[in-house]
């Protein structure tokens, strides 16, 4: 399968390249020092479509597919993984999810909202006790009259102190185990009972709000339901298989950045009277970070393909995320091996990319979940 792009994603490539550089780099090393969250920046990057790609027309989309956002991710993210997260919050997330399992009502109120960024989006999964193990969450949801009543607390979740709708998994019959998992679109700026609390100690991702969200008897109407009661799972998995692929792209976004700094850096140093880009040492190092970084884009890519033709191919994403973060957190480290004391200094960036790398082996679905995937289906046990 070849994947030379199209005219028209190396003009889609070309935009996100030339949005990243002029709108987001000028401001990045202070609003990562600062932790800041800037909504114009999401807001402008709806406005070039950067979240339609994956949204048919009559939703406010163009439908190109999510090889197109595959491509516009991973240049966004090469100039900072935290302005690839909207991706994931806006459409490849919430949009795509309520596109498969909504009713037209549904698709018709969030869709365009989510493209545009009207509303800014995100999903709520984890748990303080529930990571990995979905299936063990512990929010309820319990059914009235007139809509369900939500308790229970969500943690690690992206974009929860400055969403205004998301994604809410919860139980509505805790006896069936994960057969009573359903999901919910809340309203989470207007419904009483839903409170948010900043996570500010993270590692990485510092232009990226995360927090918590805490339901107290927050109660939602009927036509909140997404999908069936007990439809939960599925679409949580569902989701998933799109999420994973996102956050791979975000990471192969992030490896090219290492290359290229390293690249640069390596043919600029001297030591013992020549370029250390002479040493074949660093020449090693080198091939090894294109190779690997070459390997997962085309991972990414192949898996993106094949779900724009419609093919369901968990074991493709989960083949190109565990690799794709593996092979990220790799060229991080080894760029900042061939920068020495300068890779340990925040004066370079690459210290923030070792940062930021490193979550891509945790959101998601971690890379020993992935590997779970991926030997399940080699073994031929799913």
């Amino acid at each position: 399968m070849s994947f030379e792009l199209s005219e028209e994603l190396l003009a889609m490539r070309d935009v996100a390249r030339e949005f990243a550089k002029k709108e987001i780099a000028p401001t990045l090393e202070q609003d990562e020092k600062e932790h800041r969250f800037r909504r114009e920046i999401v807001k402008r990057m709806a406005d070039l479509g950067f979240f339609g790609v994956v949204i048919p027309e009559e939703y406010g989309g163009t439908g190109t597919g999510l090889l197109s956002s595959v491509v516009i991710t991973e240049e966004i993210a090469k100039v900072s993984a935290s302005w690839g997260l909207p991706f994931n919050m806006q459409t490849i997330g919430p949009g795509l999810t309520i596109l498969h399992w909504g009713t037209e009502e549904q698709k018709r109120k969030y869709l365009p909202a989510l493209v545009s960024a009207e509303m800014f989006g995100c999903f709520a999964i984890t748990e303080p006790g529930s990571g990995s193990d979905v299936a063990s969450m512990r929010t309820t949801a319990v059914e009235t009259d007139d809509g369900f009543v939500l308790t229970g607390q969500k943690t690690w979740i992206s974009n929860a102190q400055v969403a205004d709708m998301g994604l809410i998994f919860a139980y509505t019959d805790k006896e069936a185990k994960h057969r009573g998992m359903s999901c919910f679109i809340c309203d989470l700026k207007n419904t009483p009972g839903i409170t948010t609390v900043p996570i500010e100690t993270k590692l990485g991702l510092h232009c990226a709000p995360t927090g918590e969200l805490v339901f107290q008897d927050a109660k939602v109407p009927k036509d909140a339901l997404l999908g069936k009661k007990g439809d939960g799972f599925k679409i949580c998995m569902s989701m998933l298989d799109n999420t994973r692929l996102s956050c791979a792209a975000r990471a192969v976004g992030v490896g090219r950045a290492c290359i290229e700094a390293a690249v640069k850096y390596a043919n600029e140093r001297e030591q013992f009277g020549q370029r250390i880009s002479d040493f074949q040492m660093i020449q090693d190092q080198i091939a090894q970070m294109y190779v690997e970084g070459e390997a997962a884009s085309l991972l990414v890519y192949k898996a993106a393909a094949k779900k724009d033709k419609g093919v369901r191919c968990t074991l493709e994403v989960s083949t190109a995320k565990y690799f794709a973060a593996e092979a990220a957190v790799k060229a991080a480290n080894t760029a900042m091996q061939i920068f020495g004391s300068y890779g340990y200094s925040t004066e370079y960036p690459v210290e923030r990319f070792l940062r930021d790398a490193k979550s891509y082996q945790v959101v998601e679905g971690t890379s020993n979940i992935q590997k779970l995937i991926i030997s399940g289906y080699v073994l031929g046990k799913r």
